[in-house]
């Protein structure tokens, strides 16, 4: 194989793999957008993602949920003030920054967050339920390097 096959090769495999990750993007915000109306009817899709921020990296500021999110901090603001409003989270005092807040998920809200996701019948759970769990934390390990920009390791395990 000469250095243009190779090179048209991977420009081949990458663009697969462009097609591939616009497909679970596409699909992914179905599943969002099902599992926010679940969550709160008429909660639009990027509530849900802010609020599952929250959940995964509480506690939070409303700055760092609009650096992890690429997001308008006043948008966020906004969605934050909603989320409290509907009583999913709870706004506290930054002990480190008295000019800030820390967000955190209520009981109720990650009590209806797990609802929400396990009445997902088309759940990657489901879809990955005759996978092999190596295949599948395969797929984790290089996922990660590629959304990292780093040569996945062989070796490293998720």
């Amino acid at each position: 194989m000469t250095a243009d096959d190779s090179s048209r090769d991977r420009q081949d495999a990458v663009r697969e793999l462009e097609a591939e990750f616009g497909e679970i993007s596409a699909r992914m915000r179905q599943v969002m957008a099902a599992r926010a109306d679940r969550l709160s009817p008429g909660m639009l899709p990027g509530s849900y993602k802010v609020f599952a921020t929250i959940v995964k990296h509480e506690p939070i500021t409303p700055s760092a949920i609009a650096e992890l999110l690429v997001a308008d901090k006043g948008q966020v603001s906004r969605t934050v003030r909603e989320l409290e409003d509907a009583g999913l989270v709870e706004r506290t005092a930054d002990p480190d920054d008295g000019r800030s807040t820390r967000i955190t998920a209520t009981a109720d809200g990650v009590e209806r967050l797990i609802g929400a996701r396990a009445a997902d019948p088309h759940a990657l759970h489901h879809r990955l339920s005759e996978w092999d769990v190596s295949d599948i934390r395969t797929l984790t390990r290089l996922l990660r390097a590629a959304t990292s920009g780093r040569r996945p390791d062989a070796s490293t395990t998720t």
